[in-house]
């Protein structure tokens, strides 16, 4: 067989992973045709088809299926191999690509973003931000971040933070002309900012702590899907809002938000960096979570 570049084993990967050549050519820095010529002299050196082709869409033939298969492995050896080699620079290597929920990038990614991009100089970092639920291997992504009672079983999870606390608030103009509330039975005579998930659902307001914890659907006519909207819409005086307390310390602070029904705040999950197994020796991974830690009042971690 004649000898087969390395790189057009990559391009390959990139294009069934991205199912476009157009995608796969942006991600790589190449031209559409550059790719395009290393797919198909890869498949001349292979005497087979491995990619189905049409106006609209790209996808494997079950040859191209089961040597991507083969080929994951030997490349996540190789990307481990170097990412944690004892060489000069180590912390520094690579590209690192992270989903994160809006929440989180306001609460960690952006506070750490400094520090990284002091302490891994070189690495290329790519920040997804989006709230809809995220496969990161298919994705091509090397980490998430999310609550840690949603990260999938087959991932190594690393917590970021402590409990994260739930609370009700709103304007003070609100409720100087609607009421302060002070059971949850007065929430009904309110109109309640509704919240909505990354999959379009509307969230239930959760209040108590662990066994004691009681679950509503609550009254509002208006449904929004970005904490920062819905923060907007609070501080305007149209509702209340259900929000992280730390998400909100700003302005219960100046006091443009004010904390109601505090006896009735909800503890949930810590936020986690979520991980394949072979992800785990990502040395710019490990700092981007030592970092946040740290600035979470966590110890660092030596090793992921």
């Amino acid at each position: 067989m004649q000898r087969i570049d390395f790189a057009d084993l990559q391009v390959f990967l990139t294009v069934l992973r991205c199912r476009s050549f157009k995608l796969a050519a942006i991600e790589l820095g190449l031209s559409s045709s550059a790719v395009s010529h290393a797919v198909r002299r890869l498949e001349t050196r292979l005497g087979a088809r491995l990619l189905n082709r049409t106006s609209r869409a790209v996808s494997s033939t079950a040859l191209g299926m089961d040597l991507a298969e083969r080929l994951a492995g030997g490349f996540d050896a190789i990307s481990s191999a170097l990412e944690t080699i004892n060489a000069p620079g180590r912390g520094r290597f690579g590209e690192l690509r992270i989903n994160v929920f809006a929440d989180a990038a306001h609460l960690l990614i952006t506070p750490a973003l400094q520090a990284f991009s002091e302490r891994c100089a070189d690495v290329k970092l790519t920040i997804v931000i989006e709230d809809r639920p995220v496969d990161i291997t298919a994705e091509g992504f090397d980490a998430g971040v999310r609550y840690g009672h949603l990260v999938p079983e087959d991932m190594i999870a690393v917590p970021l933070s402590g409990d994260q606390q739930w609370i009700i608030a709103a304007s003070p103009d609100y409720l100087e002309r609607r009421g302060t509330p002070y059971t949850l039975s007065d929430l009904a005579q309110h109109n309640c900012l509704q919240l909505l998930l990354g999959n379009n659902a509307s969230f239930r307001w959760e209040f108590g702590k662990a066994e004691n914890t009681v679950t509503m659907n609550v009254p509002g006519l208006i449904s929004i899907k970005d904490t920062a909207t819905t923060i907007s819409a609070a501080r305007a005086g149209l509702g209340l809002g259900y929000f992280l307390e730390s998400r909100i310390e700003e302005e219960l602070t100046q006091g443009t938000l004010v904390k109601v029904l505090g006896d009735f705040a909800a503890y949930g999950a810590p936020f986690h960096m979520y991980y394949s197994s072979r992800r785990h020796g990502h040395p710019a991974l490990r700092e981007l979570v030592n970092i946040i830690r740290q600035q979470n009042g966590l110890q660092s971690l030596p090793e992921l």
